[in-house]
């Protein structure tokens, strides 16, 4: 009789479930001629078999990790100075003192070229100049800088600046031929485009609208621009062109050198005396 009231208490126990955790059941006392059942034996089963996944997890943790290699980073073979300089201070080159702002970040040894388009001797070194650009060392950035020491000068510094926002900001398609075409302007055609207009007229041989000529032309990044050249130019006291600087602290020229084949070869030498600083 005790077992069916136990079945029936459990039966309404369990159809509980899902709603809230149930009452634990009361625990009868077996009669005297029914003992209750012995289920030590399933719970020592169960405990064993936790303590065999426990025995394997502990196992497989302390097996030995295998040993790691170590990562070797590729690095760029350090500059080496030479036995002894090639070019001497005071000689071949001239030191600033103190070294003066350059217009790129210190991430890079800045190699500045100070030229004008109607000078003739920047028209000579410009594929010189070039031809080194495209080799140059790693570490080096170059930059030309427009000299603007009359009032021509200083529209054809515009007129550099100009080409060059055009060209970043993909108006002027090709802005390294334009620069070229305008010594060719001046030194073989004698045109000197010495007015807006005749600027104006050679940026749209090139496919410039006047909107974007006159846009850019009369905007404050093209003003800053020339701010910026005038200020390094009297910091750096050009006084002549082409003339180099090399990472605003050494200036020199191509008659300092001893030509221009000289005047690369010095350019390389200041860039790797930078290096090793």
């Amino acid at each position: 009789m005790s077992r069916l009231v136990w079945t029936c208490v459990l039966l309404v126990t369990l159809a509980a479930c899902g709603k809230e955790e149930p009452a634990a059941p009361p625990v009868e006392e077996p009669a005297a001629d029914e003992p209750a059942a012995v289920e030590e034996p399933a719970v020592e089963e169960a405990a064993e078999a936790a303590d065999e996944a426990l025995e394997v997890v502990e196992e497989s943790a302390a097996e030995p990790e295998p040993e790691e290699e170590a990562i070797v980073l590729a690095q760029a073979e350090a500059p080496v100075a030479p036995a002894e300089w090639k070019y001497k201070e005071g000689e071949h080159y001239i030191r600033l003192v103190p070294t003066q702002p350059t217009l790129g970040g210190p991430d890079k040894v800045e190699v500045a070229e100070f030229f004008y388009y109607l000078c003739p001797h920047c028209d000579t070194l410009e594929p010189i100049i070039n031809g080194w650009a495209q080799d140059k060392p790693a570490n080096a950035r170059f930059v030309k800088i427009p000299a603007m020491w009359n009032n021509i000068l200083i529209r054809h510094a515009q007129m550099y600046y100009t080409h060059e926002v055009l060209a970043r900001n993909g108006v002027l398609d090709d802005g390294p031929r334009f620069h070229a075409t305008v010594f060719r302007e001046i030194h073989d055609r004698n045109n000197r485009l010495a007015t807006e207009r005749s600027i104006q007229a050679l940026f749209e041989r090139f496919g410039v609208g006047a909107e974007d000529f006159t846009r850019a032309w009369s905007s404050f990044e093209v003003a800053q621009k020339m701010r910026v050249a005038q200020d390094l130019a009297r910091r750096y006291s050009v006084s002549s062109t082409p003339t180099i600087v090399v990472n605003g602290k050494y200036r020199t020229g191509a008659a300092e050198a001893g030509g221009y084949p000289q005047l690369l070869e010095l350019i390389d030498e200041l860039v790797l005396r930078e290096s090793l600083r």
